[in-house]
């Protein structure tokens, strides 16, 4: 017999209840998902992750008891197989970047919901890194202005394997640990490692700057630059 496609599990975390009630209205829409589990605030949100191992947890920025981002880095170190969209209000080069440092695939403004979040999970479910065409060209520009005016003759003379150069370049695709580690067939404690690995050795401390230096060296080339 054959079988369906695999149930994706979703944990939504939102101090308030209408919030909720909209985000499970939105994902009911699409056939095979399901709210697993629901939080209040951040500490809560960390407690289900690791009782409930969800695909997905969507997390609002502003909770108390942990904020969306505290939440999210804890439940990425925890359970690396949980992918993380992020809900909030503010839009800006900072809070991007902040978001995405926490180890979240998607970013989406509450006042886009509606809009954006099926396309948000359903893009961080197979792997990829979400952000709405507004954001990511508030993205774009800042990425490129600092990498244009980065000082790039840093103490580290050190030079990436090809293998490290692919998972760089892939990283700052946005491509997730668990994505990356199928396309290139390995396990994602392997690419974890390769990770930690690339930052310690190229003395990087976060995602943003790992994109940085993608884009200086050529590694990589944002969507909508010109060469």
């Amino acid at each position: 017999m054959t079988r369906g496609p695999k149930r994706l599990r979703i944990l939504v975390a939102d101090d308030h209840e209408l919030v909720r009630r909209g985000i499970r209205g939105l994902l009911r829409t699409r056939r095979g998902w399901a709210v697993v589990g629901e939080a209040v605030n951040g500490r809560e949100a960390i407690d289900k992750v690791n009782r409930l191992k969800p695909d997905i947890a969507i997390l609002d920025i502003s909770m108390p008891d942990l904020d969306g981002l505290q939440a999210a880095r804890r439940i990425r170190e925890a359970v690396p197989t949980t992918e993380v969209v992020v809900l909030t209000m503010h839009e800006s080069d900072q809070m991007v970047r902040r978001v995405l440092d926490a180890g979240a695939l998607g970013f989406v403004l509450k006042s886009d919901l509606a809009k954006h979040l099926v396309k948000a999970v359903k893009d961080v479910s197979a792997g990829k890194q979400f952000l709405t065409p507004r954001i990511s060209d508030i993205v774009l520009k800042g990425f490129l202005n600092t990498a244009n005016h980065a000082d790039t003759s840093g103490p580290s003379q050190a030079r990436p394997t090809p293998r490290e150069v692919e998972i760089i370049r892939l990283l700052a695709e946005g491509k997730a640990n668990k994505a990356i580690a199928a396309k290139l067939g390995i396990t994602i404690r392997t690419v974890e490692t390769h990770r930690a690995k690339i930052m310690l050795k190229l003395g990087l401390h976060s995602l943003t700057e790992l994109i940085h230096y993608a884009i200086r060296n050529k590694i990589f080339t944002p969507p909508g630059a010109t060469e």
